[in-house]
């Protein structure tokens, strides 16, 4: 009998999946977090771009432009580092982002005994009008109907 190398098995991920209305009762608390996420997101790039255009000038770079270089690398660590906290906020709910500069992430729920998501759009009036089903393509949004806003209990999903 052969054996596996240690971490060969296969983990089982456990989430927790959201009623619709849930979901709904949560929407103020992630869209904060959201709109954080966007913010030190857009703040990051930023950092990044300046940082790789100092990087990029002409030339032998004086003292003042080392200086500046090495803040505006610092200042990118940091919003980095608040995009990864907000991030680890959203996960501890099992809330994924699905693009943070536009705003959208996706809450898992079960629908047809399948893994399906919510996809909460920041930018949408009605922040929960469209999921999709886990083997959906990224891109695939169905509009949510009285099936989807069932009352079934949360539950785990393994």
């Amino acid at each position: 009998m052969k054996r596996q190398p240690k971490g060969a098995k296969e983990r089982a991920q456990t989430i927790q999946v959201w009623t619709y209305q849930q979901a709904r009762t949560a929407a103020p608390y992630i869209t904060s977090i959201l709109r954080s996420l966007r913010e030190h997101a857009l703040e990051a790039l930023l950092h990044h771009h300046r940082v790789k255009r100092l990087a990029n000038r002409p030339g032998r770079p004086n003292r003042a432009d080392l200086i500046a270089q090495h803040e505006a690398e610092k200042e990118a660590h940091r919003a980095d580092d608040r995009f990864h906290g907000a991030l680890d906020e959203l996960q501890v709910m099992d809330i994924y982002t699905l693009d943070p500069i536009q705003g959208q992430a996706l809450v898992p729920f079960v629908h047809n005994d399948q893994l399906a998501w919510y996809v909460f759009d920041l930018f949408d009036a009605q922040p929960l009008r469209f999921w999709r089903f886990q083997s959906d393509p990224e891109e695939t949004r169905r509009p949510v109907t009285s099936m989807q806003r069932g009352s079934a209990a949360a539950t785990r999903v393994v």
